[in-house]
């Protein structure tokens, strides 16, 4: 239904999107996966035809789309990460706003109006001013608005960032309904447990380029047979002290996360015992050491190197 083909965008002398290659079939859920400034945005933007490419094309149902597409934004809606609204008006008023600009006819507003607003469980709230709303509740406003003509493809990104628990939940709940309408949708999170609940399928993207594009078990299988801790650490661990981790003969990696460091090892029986040595030998204190099974931040660390929130550029040739 949506496919790019060797997208290019460059800002200046920095290349935000590169080579880019994907496709979303009908009615699946794809998730776009990356740090800040992987791409991610700048590649929805692209898609969305809001933002022009340098190279490459970008089509929907053999329909190559451009800047300012009448007829690819009759069935696109776009959920942006910055919130689309008007404080003074109302919720209602917003969607008629949204409505106008989507020429829909007064009937089919107020029945697509409620049905957006029952959805996102905002209805008992049509009638409040959008500035007494919570985070959560705009955003979920926001879903609202782009659902208003109907659009086959759903675009989203990062829906659930920066809001409470309970409103992130209610979000999530939202888009699995979607999904199950039959929606396509494109979603771009930092959450991995989302993007594997809800994905069919998944690209990663790093420093503008596209490393992995698979199923989640696919992306899994890509995963050496080693198994993963977490040392909790409550300070900076130097580049010396990994060094000498990773060199351990039955260490596979070594990675800085957020709050410690993450360990692939064959065999912990044996090998937990150097590296505790060589951190104590270093005044380190390991606060917490904590096993589990692989998820999606392991394959992101194995595939890249570093965690998904870690802003690292890119290693010099």
């Amino acid at each position: 239904m949506l496919s790019l083909v060797n997208v290019i965008k460059r800002f200046g002398d920095r290349t935000a999107v590169d080579d880019v290659t994907f496709e979303v079939a009908k009615g699946q859920t794809l998730g776009l996966l990356g740090p800040n400034g992987a791409g991610k945005t700048t590649t929805l933007s692209i898609m969305s035809g809001l933002l022009q490419q340098d190279a490459g094309t970008v089509t929907f149902d053999g329909h190559l789309v451009r800047p300012g597409d009448g007829f690819f934004k009759l069935h696109v809606g776009l959920v942006p990460q910055d919130l689309a609204l008007y404080e003074e008006l109302t919720a209602w008023q917003n969607l008629e706003l949204f409505a106008g600009l989507y020429n829909l006819a007064a009937g089919k507003f107020r029945e697509r109006a409620n049905d957006a607003l029952s959805l996102v469980e905002l209805s008992d709230r049509r009638d409040h001013k959008v500035k007494t709303f919570s985070g959560g509740m705009k955003r979920r406003l926001n879903i609202a608005a782009a659902l208003l003509h109907d659009p086959e493809v759903l675009l989203l990104d990062e829906p659930t960032v920066g809001v409470d628990p309970q409103s992130r939940n209610a979000i999530f709940e939202n888009l699995i309904e979607l999904k199950r309408r039959g929606k396509t949708l494109v979603y771009t999170t930092h959450y991995m447990e989302e993007a594997e609940k809800l994905c069919d399928r998944i690209v990663i993207i790093d420093h503008g380029k596209v490393i992995a594009n698979d199923t989640v078990h696919g992306l899994y299988r890509r995963l050496p047979p080693s198994q993963t801790v977490f040392l909790q650490i409550d300070e900076p661990v130097n580049s010396d002290v990994i060094a000498k981790l990773a060199q351990l003969p039955i260490v596979d990696s070594a990675v800085p996360v957020p709050q410690g460091l993450r360990i692939e090892s064959t065999d912990f029986s044996t090998s937990l015992g150097p590296m505790l040595g060589i951190l104590g030998d270093a005044g380190i204190r390991v606060a917490a050491i904590q096993a589990g099974g692989a998820n999606l931040e392991d394959v992101f660390i194995h595939l890249t190197g570093h965690a998904l929130r870690d802003d690292k550029p890119p290693a010099s040739p």
